[in-house]
């Protein structure tokens, strides 16, 4: 079993974002500009939020937060979206999700200006991504293709399982991985909630991606043998062994799973330092009008 390092392969990115950054500026170029809007308290939204600032600073970008309380009214934070929109020295800007349930964020995430879309959730994004046209990939669906192309591990012709099918991770992911492209070329069938018989699926995929939001659902049992399993689930749980107070675990049974399979992603350290990454890299493009 061969571990798909997220946070040494991200840091490898962040370093050659460093030097791109390094080269506009001796150019006379303008420094990218990443901004993010927080609305609310929420810990792990905060913790997310905090992580991509540091990375700003870690490859030389100018990051911009704007916190917003709980009761900000959709209309309130609409405002501040075209604010954004309007404001050229902001290359590309996201808003953390969730939002406060009086807040539509499919509305939110219409307002944002496509070409500041770095988040690559709004419609003209997704639309281009399924008919294979430039555009910005969503962060996590983007991070998991780096580390497969990084790790070289191949995908031409082989079945490939998505566990989850929301609109972040699992819909976008099904669509990278059949174009004709590489990391791509699979035969990709996507499983969730209603699907019937599921272990028949996942255990003749080559490729297991589990986004389905339920902690250690992938058991050892559901994959064959030298199955490539990534893990884009997080959950806390209580450790009382931990200075923190709790641990993370993912989507997937990782120690026992992690004795069948060739390739897997660990939680922490797997796809979440790679999804900051990819943040960070389509600011880039953003910057330079990629």
């Amino acid at each position: 079993m061969i571990l798909l390092d997220g946070k040494k392969t991200s840091n490898h990115i962040k370093s050659e974002i460093a030097s791109e950054v390094d080269k506009i500026i001796e150019d006379g170029g303008k420094r990218p500009h990443l901004a993010a809007i927080l609305v609310g308290s929420d810990g792990a939204s905060r913790t997310y939020v905090n992580a991509k600032v540091k990375a700003c600073e870690k490859v030389g970008f100018h990051s911009t937060l704007i916190e917003l309380p709980e009761k900000t009214s959709e209309e309130e934070l609409i405002k501040s979206i075209e604010e954004l929109n309007e404001n050229d020295n902001i290359d590309g800007f996201i808003v953390q999700l969730p939002l406060p349930r009086h807040i539509n964020e499919k509305r939110v995430i219409e307002t944002i200006e496509p070409t500041k879309d770095v988040d690559g959730f709004h419609p003209s994004s997704v639309g281009k991504l399924a008919l294979g046209l430039p555009t910005f990939i969503s962060a996590t669906p983007n991070g998991i293709l780096e580390l497969l192309r990084r790790y070289n591990i191949e995908t031409e012709g082989k079945n490939c399982v998505v566990l989850g099918r929301s609109n972040i991770v699992g819909s976008p992911m099904s669509i990278l991985m059949y174009q004709k492209a590489y990391p791509g070329n699979c035969t990709v069938t996507v499983c969730h909630s209603r699907t019937k018989n599921l272990k028949e699926f996942t255990l003749n995929a080559d490729i297991i991606i589990v986004a389905i939001g339920k902690k250690e659902f992938l058991k050892e049992d559901m994959i064959k043998e030298g199955a490539v399993v990534i893990d884009v689930g997080i959950h806390r749980v209580p450790d009382a062994s931990k200075k923190s107070g709790f641990a993370l675990k993912g989507d997937v049974d990782f120690e026992n799973v992690s004795k069948k399979c060739s390739y897997i992603t660990p939680v922490p350290g797997g796809v979440g330092p790679m999804t900051i990454a990819s943040l960070l890299s389509n600011t880039l493009k953003a910057n330079l009008r990629i």
